[in-house]
């Protein structure tokens, strides 16, 4: 099969695709022959090791794993003797991070992983983006108790999670006040956003509105800066850990003085994430928002582009080309 490995860590240029063997398929696992993956900032992450404590996960000196990519659609060519959940020939997407193996032609995950049948109406490069951003947007929505009647702010609402963040907000009867680029507001208010600020014409950190709970998608603000945001008992978190790492550290000590407080939610990801994302999906409730597309052949342009920070959404990469 072709894939995109690399056999160190450094920039998109390490990336080359080259054919190789097509993944084992054990006694529980599913071979899934992949259309269409993405390239996320996750997966600009383990590529090129930063922070660097996360080689301590994927190899100090070079990566165990060649194969990168989490985010998959495709469709099962095989299963295990002992799988009784998936059959040949389903429509299946996922989420494999750790494993890995996406940005190929074949990936072989475990019956049991973060693994469901494609929403109906869907093609596999609509749903392949259907759960990196939107897995992290969820663990937000979840660990900061809100939803119907709550006021919430989200910040970077046009990249993966920020987009997700916004429609699952929506989803759970939040009012949600977006924060984005000038040439993007119509894009977020097409999302459900109940009000847009644009960030090229004020700093959202000075807006008069309080809120029950604010989201900073793309990692570039802090708890000190919004903080005055923030109603009491308000709840802070970012997708990033921020300067000196402080947003691992806040969660322990901002709950001690029973007021604004800082969260930083680890995503659950396992088959009921899947599941229930694809049930949003189904009913419109949740649609990736898809930037670029790149065939497999251009990945490395496709890891550029992510690290510009200017990707609208999610950029999808076509392994299988649509008939």
């Amino acid at each position: 099969m072709k894939a995109a490995v690399r056999s160190r860590y450094g920039p998109p240029d390490v990336v080359r695709i080259v054919e190789t063997d097509k993944p084992a398929v054990g006694d529980e696992d599913v071979l899934v022959r992949v259309h269409a993956t993405t390239v996320n900032r996750t997966d600009c992450a383990y590529r090129a090791a930063r922070p660097f404590f996360m080689r301590a996960l994927t190899g100090l000196t070079r990566p165990r794993l060649t194969v990168l990519g989490t985010e998959y659609a495709g469709v099962v060519e095989a299963v295990g003797g002992g799988v009784a959940s998936f059959a040949v020939g389903d429509r299946v997407f996922g989420y494999n991070e750790g494993p890995f193996g996406t940005h190929a032609e074949y990936v072989s995950v475990p019956h049991d992983a973060a693994i469901a049948t494609m929403p109906d109406g869907m093609t596999f490069e609509e749903a392949a983006p259907g759960t990196e951003g939107a897995h992290y947007a969820l663990a937000f929505v979840r660990k900061s108790g809100v939803g119907a009647g709550h006021d919430v702010l989200v910040y970077g609402a046009t990249g993966g999670i920020g987009s997700a963040a916004v429609q699952l907000l929506k989803q759970r009867g939040a009012t949600v006040t977006a924060v984005c680029d000038t040439a993007h507001l119509e894009l977020v208010k097409g999302l459900g956003a109940d009000r847009v600020v644009d960030r090229t014409a004020q700093d959202f950190t000075r807006d008069e509105q309080r809120y029950d709970a604010v989201l900073d998608a793309v990692g570039k603000s802090t708890f000190g800066r919004c903080r005055r945001l923030l109603k009491p008992g308000g709840v802070y978190s970012s997708s990033e850990l921020g300067p000196g790492g402080q947003n691992v550290f806040l969660p322990l000590v901002t709950p001690l003085f029973r007021g604004r407080k800082v969260v930083f939610p680890f995503p659950v990801e396992g088959q009921e994430m899947v599941r229930f994302l694809r049930g949003l999906m189904e009913t419109g409730e949740f649609r990736p928002v898809i930037d670029r597309r790149y065939p497999l052949e251009r990945i490395a342009d496709a890891y550029r582009y992510v690290e510009t920070g200017q990707k609208i959404g999610n950029v999808v990469i076509t392994v299988v080309p649509p008939d």
